[in-house]
């Protein structure tokens, strides 16, 4: 987890599997990196920032949850928004406005 930090990947975007019996009285655990938002969890932070009455719109694009807004104030504002709230997902921020 240290190396993978340094290397500037969060542990919100890792994924572990399940620990598996190996030789001689070892473990292997598959870890994978998660890549793009999957549709329930775009939902549910589609549905915090609806809760929140901001004047914005959310779209689910694929992997990627897109807000539109008239104001670059209020897409400020979600953005605060979802740093406060505990997702477990690590989130990118891309070109708002």
């Amino acid at each position: 987890q240290a190396k993978i930090e340094k290397r500037g990947i969060t542990i919100k975007s890792l994924v572990y599997q399940k620990i598996e019996k190996a030789l001689g009285g070892t473990a292997r655990q598959k870890i994978t990196i998660q890549q793009g938002i999957d549709s329930e969890k775009a939902k549910k932070i589609g549905k915090v920032i609806r809760d929140s009455k901001l004047k914005v719109q959310t779209q689910i694009q694929g992997e990627q949850l897109r807000v539109t807004a008239k104001s670059k104030d209020a897409l400020q504002e979600v953005i605060q928004l979802l740093r406060s709230e505990d997702l477990d997902i690590d989130l990118q921020l891309v070109n708002y406005r």
